[in-house]
């Protein structure tokens, strides 16, 4: 069945890790033994063939570089300058895989249609065909200035996520209190003239109170699950969960273990011995639906390699071709044939259309 996945972070791992992700994870995986200088090497799960044997056609790809003041604990770039220049090393890695019929960039309804229609229809579409990407921002650090906004959207970004981890310049993001700084209140009144999506992930309880009153246009946590179930701030809350909904959102599940079970400890902790597997995400996808009343808020985002491989994903995952695993997961836990199909790609296509209409 057709996958949408709405968060990877391709061009850091093909930049930053180091990786070709042209070739298959087996090869990547090979090519990184005895590496030791990060924590996921030979653990890998993403590559453009695993998303193609996964029939995964469209994902949100991120470009991702962190702004740190002197002193931070955090690893990320020494000025607002330096992140703008990574996040266009990531853009030309982008246009590399374009002009390699790698991938493809999709931007408006008739982009999205057309890659829909190459990925669906028989049992063969896809194989040989461009992996779909919408541009998001996660963090806005590296926009040096408010005027970076459009010249990132006229390269084709459409989503953005003003936060991420630590202090932001313009949202704090997560293990922080922060809410929106002034730079962040005029980031967003931009995003809403340009009518880009904003992504809610990584906000703090009250960037995320500020920007659900601010923010006009269409909404989405593209990673994100449940404050109930596993209890950090990263966790999307009850209240905000029925916000989420009220706006027509659509809260893609994340497959980050750490987010999957209560009390994981990173780099002590292991899948197989916390019960983390696939069922796990649907438990998320269960308690949406039930404040929801419906199946129609819930799909992927799985964040897989974000900085993470094997070591800190659901044991029964090898590649990211294995979320194809779940629609008969979704079938056992009592979804109908219907409300799968919205969970791999009908609620993220739905949301898409209202937005780009």
């Amino acid at each position: 069945m057709f996958i949408i996945d709405a968060h990877l972070d391709l061009a850091m791992n093909a930049m930053e890790w180091n990786r070709d992700l042209k070739q298959k994870v087996s090869q990547l995986r090979d090519r990184e033994k005895g590496l030791i200088d990060k924590p996921d090497r030979e653990r890998n799960v993403v590559s453009l063939p695993a998303l193609r044997e996964g029939k995964i056609g469209l994902v949100v790809a991120t470009q991702i570089a962190r702004y740190v003041r002197k002193g931070s604990p955090l690893p990320g770039w020494h000025s607002p300058e330096q992140a703008w220049a990574q996040t266009q090393a990531q853009l030309a890695w982008y246009g590399a895989m374009v002009e390699e019929g790698e991938m493809v960039q999709i931007t408006n309804l008739a982009s999205l249609e057309k890659q829909v229609k190459q990925w669906t229809g028989n049992s063969d579409a896809g194989i040989d065909k461009p992996i779909g990407f919408i541009l998001s921002l996660e963090g806005a650090d590296s926009l040096v200035n408010i005027s970076y906004l459009e010249k990132a959207y006229r390269y084709g970004l459409r989503a953005l996520g003003p936060a991420h981890y630590g202090e932001g310049r313009y949202a704090g993001g997560t293990g922080t209190e922060d809410g929106f700084s002034e730079a962040g209140k005029t980031l967003l009144r931009e995003m809403d003239s340009l009518h880009l999506i904003l992504d809610v992930t990584h906000l703090t309880d009250l960037g995320f109170n500020q920007a659900m009153e601010m923010y006009k246009g269409p909404v989405w946590a593209s990673h994100h699950n449940c404050r109930t179930l596993v209890k950090n701030q990263r966790q999307l809350t009850d209240d905000q969960i029925k916000i989420l909904i009220d706006r027509g959102a659509v809260i893609g599940g994340v497959l980050d273990a750490w987010m999957l079970a209560d009390g994981w400890i990173r780099g002590v902790s292991l899948p197989r011995a916390m019960g983390v597997n696939l069922d796990s995400l649907i438990d998320h996808y269960d308690h949406i639906c039930q404040i929801a009343g419906n199946a129609d808020h819930i799909a992927i985002g799985s964040d897989l390699d974000g900085a993470f491989g094997t070591e800190q994903s659901p044991y029964d995952l090898n590649t990211i071709a294995d979320l194809q695993k779940l629609p008969a997961l979704l079938t056992l836990r009592g979804y109908s044939d219907t409300d799968i199909q919205k969970i791999l790609h009908g609620n993220w296509l739905r949301f898409l259309r209202n937005a780009w209409k």
